[in-house]
Parts: C-alpha cells; sequence; structure tokens
C-alpha cells in the first residue's frame, strides 16, 4: 500500500495538474476536499465519477472525503448536515475511499464548550448511526474553533461515541495552533483511536505553518512510535505552505515537493519507506 495521501487541492484547482503533481512526487492518494474550485460536497455525481475514473487511470486512489461536515454553526437546522452526510457518504463509496473527514460543530464564541457538549454527542452520534449503515468510517480531525480541538475534548468525543464507524484523524499543527503539545497533551491518550494523520506542522510560540519535522508537532517522536507499533494507513499531506486560511490552505507545486521531501526525510529517519 501507497500510505501516502494529499489535498491535492492545495496544488491548484485543475484535476490534471493535481494529478500530475502528486504522480511526479509519488504521491498514491487524494483526500478529496475540492477540484475545478468546488468544494467536494458541491461536485455532482457525475463530477465524482469523472474524478474517479481519471484518478484510476493514473494509478490514484482515495483515502477520503474531505468533507466540511462539522464545520458548522449548532443554531442551524442539523437536517442541512445530515443530507450532506447522506451526500458525502454516497460519494466515498463511488470513489472507494474509507473515511469522511468530519469536524465537531463550531463552539459559540465565548461560550464555554461545556455547556455545548450534550448536542455535541447527540448530534454526532446521529451522524454515526448514518455511518454505521455503510463500511464508511467517519474521521474526526481537530481543528480549532470547534468542539474537539483540544487532546481533553477529543478523548471524550472518542470515548463516549465509541463506534466502529467513528475514529480520529491526528492533526499535528491543528493541536499546536490549540497551544496544545502533540506528544504529552494528546497523543498519549488519543492513540487507541487514531485512524490516520494529517501531515503538517507549527510553531508553538507564533502558530505559523513550517515544514513537517521543523516545528513543536512532535511529528517524528509519534510517527516512530505508531510505525513501531505496525502502524499501517494513510499519511496526508496538507502542507499549507504558501496559504493557510481557515478552510484550506494552498502550497504550490514547488512547495508540495518540498513538503514530501520533508516527510520521506522523517520516514527516512526511522526507518520507513512509504
Amino acid at each position: 500500500m501507497n500510505m501516502i495521501s494529499a489535498f491535492a487541492d492545495e496544488i491548484g484547482d485543475d484535476l490534471d495538474q493535481q494529478i500530475a503533481t502528486l504522480k511526479a512526487n509519488n504521491v498514491g492518494n487524494i483526500e478529496l476536499r475540492g477540484v475545478w474550485g468546488k468544494n467536494v460536497l458541491a461536485l455532482s455525481e457525475d463530477e465524482i465519477k469523472e474524478i474517479k475514473k481519471r484518478a484510476a487511470d493514473s494509478g490514484l486512489g482515495f483515502s477520503a472525503v474531505a468533507s466540511p461536515l462539522g464545520k458548522f454553526p449548532l443554531d442551524r437546522d442539523f437536517n442541512l448536515q445530515l443530507e450532506a452526510l447522506k451526500k458525502a457518504l454516497d460519494y466515498a463509496a463511488i470513489l472507494e475511499a474509507p473515511y469522511i473527514r468530519m469536524f465537531s460543530f463550531f463552539i459559540p464564541e465565548g461560550q464555554d464548550p461545556a455547556t455545548v457538549r450534550p448536542q455535541v454527542i447527540d448530534w454526532l452520534g446521529h451522524m454515526i448511526r448514518e455511518a454505521e449503515k455503510t463500511s464508511i468510517i467517519l474521521a474526526h480531525e481537530n481543528e480549532k474553533g470547534i468542539y474537539g480541538n483540544t487532546g481533553k475534548r477529543c478523548l471524550d468525543l472518542y470515548s463516549t461515541l465509541d463506534s466502529r464507524s467513528f475514529s480520529g484523524i491526528f492533526d499535528f499543527a491543528n493541536f499546536v495552533q490549540c497551544d496544545q503539545r502533540p506528544y504529552e497533551d494528546c497523543w498519549l491518550d488519543l492513540q487507541p483511536f487514531i485512524a490516520y494523520f494529517h501531515i503538517k506542522d507549527a510553531l508553538l510560540e507564533s502558530g505559523k505553518i513550517v515544514l513537517a519535522g521543523q516545528g513543536d508537532g512532535d511529528i517524528e517522536k509519534i510517527l516512530r512510535q505508531v510505525f513501531t507499533n505496525s502502524f499501517n494507513n494513510f499519511l496526508t499531506l496538507e502542507p499549507h505552505l504558501s496559504l493557510a486560511e481557515a478552510d484550506y490552505g494552498r502550497t504550490s507545486p514547488e512547495l508540495f515537493q518540498t513538503a514530501v521531501t520533508a516527510l520521506n526525510g522523517i520516514l527516512e529517519k526511522i526507518g520507513i519507506r512509504a
């Protein structure tokens, strides 16, 4: 299995450019967030089928549908999320992607997260029950501004919502940007629940995104441990090296190559060939 995946829309909006850059860097999978300037859930079913065919023709697979599910206010109509989830499940099935990336809902500014915990748990529970009707796994990404932004609150979600259809993505940089020390504050508790990793790094002092291994994300330390324990799943590049926004990042083709080289350098240090 080629375990390296990527948010190919960081490279550009054009599918041909995405595929060519991934192939040139020996990246074998896509975490599909967007193509042609559209978010994955704004694409039509026919467009999803075209993307699948063109990727398959180039030897590329799909690690996940990188949906925006859960980046959603708690005071809006939850039925909109359920409708979007059903589309995401359909698209994941077409792409043969085992995961749907999702989040755990925006916390109202200035509000204690504990006050909205029952609603977050209830909404996620409904979504998980939909996923349980399929073989697809909902993979929660830690992210600033949502309920699951710290190690402790992610642990709360994973231990409370115990299901084969719900797991965690460990995003090193996102934890750093929430003033977490990824190994001590997060990994030690979360490791049994993590399915795969988003590879990006950041500096604790400023929150600035940097190349993997050059920040405070403890990437080498954590990956060394997981591979010792026979990890065999996706490492998904989300470098954010040209631009880092709330809902997406950009990484030029040249910087994408640098990001791949940085990850491969870490893997070589710990004796892994991706």
